[in-house]
């Protein structure tokens, strides 16, 4: 079998080293090209693009994927199948060339948070279980007919970072799993609902949306930390002694305190435990990054707050 891999951030490495080890033939990479990045705006390829070079794969970077060379190029490479790893909306034109079919890895189970954060999403929705879908391509996103799925379990403090790491292992079994049913001829797949209406969705996630409420209760608050952790961030203002800085919160856990404090108000304790006041029961934050900071654990934050400081957030 040869394939043509399609991928750009760190999630699509792994599927695509487990191909190659599995012997099978990868014809072609395609990426996203090269960009200006970080305050220096230096060019920096892609994760999926550096691990390509390192094994000495070919890598193709249309900057359209209607372009005619990048079109003719993909119909001369003869591939069976067409791997699809967190990249972008692949024109008809594209998905329609290989004769075994273009198929796409997603994290999650679909039709279940389709777009392009769902890991983020489930976590911020508070699921105790997610997973991975393998689905053939059409003209919709993320609406294929599904060829397979396999699911995991959530833990109560997981963060996004860290479902990502499990997920793209999961992935990367799938992936390979796929290849065999299309090998071996043996793929049955089954239609995803075409009724809408009681779907969730994963939209794109951005600064905006890491903003904290602390009027909602604990455990919207802990999962809306946790899905957000580490990127793009849940992030809220912090008043000290009436100067606002903005501190990320990366790692919560719930409890069962409850003080006589408003939302965002902190409770001191003798550990320097950083416990908020919530809409109902007291949040503890573990881990934060205050703004031009590294990451640190909460503990070592409140050592470092001097006796009779007004401290708060602010919703």
């Amino acid at each position: 079998m040869r394939v043509v891999y399609f991928g750009t951030p760190e999630f699509a490495v792994l599927p695509l080293k487990r191909i190659l080890e599995a012997g099978i033939e990868v014809a072609a990479v395609v990426t996203a090209s090269d960009k200006p990045a970080g305050r220096g705006l230096e060019v920096k390829s892609s994760a999926v693009k550096k691990f390509a070079v390192q094994q000495g794969l070919k890598v193709l970077q249309p900057e359209s994927l209607k372009e005619e060379w990048f079109i003719e190029e993909l119909k001369s490479i003869g591939t069976d199948v067409f791997v699809v790893v967190a990249f972008r909306k692949l024109p008809r034109e594209v998905w329609e060339i290989p004769p075994g079919g273009c198929f796409n890895l997603h994290a999650s189970l679909l039709p279940q948070y389709r777009g392009a954060a769902p890991i983020n999403h489930v976590l911020i929705q508070g699921e105790v279980q997610t997973g991975v879908t393998t689905f053939f391509i059409d003209d919709k996103i993320d609406t294929g007919a599904v060829i397979l799925q396999r699911s995991l379990d959530i833990s109560e403090n997981e963060t996004a970072g860290e479902l990502h790491d499990r997920l793209m292992e999961l992935g990367a079994v799938a992936v390979l799993e796929t290849l065999q049913l299309i090998g071996e001829g043996e793929v049955v797949t089954q239609a995803q609902p075409v009724d809408e209406k009681s779907l969730k969705t994963a939209p794109r996630l951005f600064r905006e949306h890491g903003k904290i409420n602390w009027n909602n209760p604990a455990v919207t608050v802990h999962n809306h930390i946790r899905g957000l952790s580490p990127f793009p961030g849940a992030w809220s203002s912090m008043s000290i002694n009436g100067s606002i800085k903005e501190i990320k919160l990366l790692k919560s856990s719930l409890t069962a305190i409850s003080a006589d404090l408003n939302p965002g108000e902190i409770l001191y304790t003798s550990q320097h435990r950083l416990l908020i006041a919530t809409g109902d029961e007291m949040i503890e934050i573990k881990v934060l990054q205050p703004v031009g900071k590294k990451a640190m654990e909460a503990a070592a934050f409140m050592r470092g707050i001097q006796p009779g400081t007004t401290l708060r957030f602010l919703s």
